[in-house]
């Protein structure tokens, strides 16, 4: 390789040359996607949110069919700090709901702007989008019904578990499978709710999912107690807002509103508003207490397997 190189002082300069001009057009690129979604911000003074149907108390879909949650109402600051910075008095939020599947490619292909629901920042996910600062810690759990017996993967044996299609729960438990518990049935539904209709009907064990999300699911039901979850944490997962790929201006417009209501003292209202009602008792974690504190962008965890997701 060295002679290739060192034949031709030309040729290094050359290769140099291309190197420079192809990181040149990279960064022209990433600064064009910024610019161009501010710009169409400004044009049609519209931010367009993609929303979740049905992850409470995060994002889901009311009584009135409209976004909801802690979330949404997080992104409803960002709307509202845009409309300040931006100087668009009459900027608008246009919701889209989109599902754990659709999420990322609807943000690549820019029919949404950010996605506010319940993503967990992951390494993996960090190649094909951006993340904000952590806004809340789940772990992953595994709901069943109290009868079951379920505490853990291995207790699942070769009965069929629900999975929510698109999500780290998903992947979690395809490795599992590939690995150590190999005779698991894995059964991938197009959301939350239906897995759980799943558990409900008896026609699988077991459903693994971020334990805050499993609460919303049962907070409501009127036989809550014929469900448990299991003690132990499988993952860390912390929850961020995403934006595509570089979009270093939206992004940046999103840490300024969080580290903003962090610092203010604010986010412990909001946080209330969603996670301490009659229906639902979530403290908030030393986790996400660290989290506000000190505003980071840390990756999700894999307690069970022992590597970032």
């Amino acid at each position: 390789m060295s002679g290739v190189f060192s034949s031709s002082r030309f040729t290094g300069r050359a290769y140099l040359a291309v190197v420079l001009i192809g990181a040149g057009l990279a960064v022209s690129v990433a600064q064009a996607e910024q610019i161009d979604t501010l710009a169409r911000i400004r044009q049609t003074q519209t931010v367009i949110i993609g929303n979740r149907e049905a992850s409470r108390p995060f994002s889901f879909l009311d009584e009135q069919k409209q976004a909801s949650g802690y979330s949404v109402e997080l992104c409803q600051r960002v709307v509202d700090r845009l409309r300040k910075d931006l100087k668009l008095p009459n900027l608008k939020a246009q919701y889209v709901t989109v599902s754990g599947a659709e999420r990322i490619p609807k943000l690549a292909s820019g029919a949404i702007d950010m996605e506010c629901g319940s993503t967990t920042n992951t390494k993996a996910r960090q190649e094909k989008v951006d993340f904000s600062y952590t806004m809340f810690v789940a772990g992953m759990k595994i709901l069943s019904r109290a009868d079951a017996s379920i505490m853990d993967p291995q207790s699942v044996g070769s009965k069929p578990v629900a999975l929510s299609k698109g999500t780290t729960s998903e992947k979690l438990f395809g490795q599992l499978r590939d690995s150590e518990l190999r005779g698991m049935q894995l059964q991938v539904f197009n959301s939350n709710a239906d897995a759980f209709k799943a558990l409900e009907a008896g026609k699988v064990v077991a459903f693994p999912q971020d334990d805050v999300l499993l609460s919303g699911l049962i907070s409501s039901l009127p036989d809550k107690n014929k469900y448990v979850l299991s003690k132990e944490y499988l993952s860390i997962e912390p929850y961020a807002i995403v934006v595509r790929k570089g979009d270093s201006g939206l992004l940046a417009e999103i840490d300024h509103t969080l580290a903003d209501l962090y610092s203010s003292g604010e986010i412990n209202k909001i946080y209330d508003r969603w996670f301490n009602t009659a229906t639902i008792k979530v403290p908030m974690s030393g986790l996400l207490k660290e989290a506000i504190t000190r505003p980071a962008k840390d990756t999700g965890f894999a307690k069970l397997l022992g590597y970032s997701l």
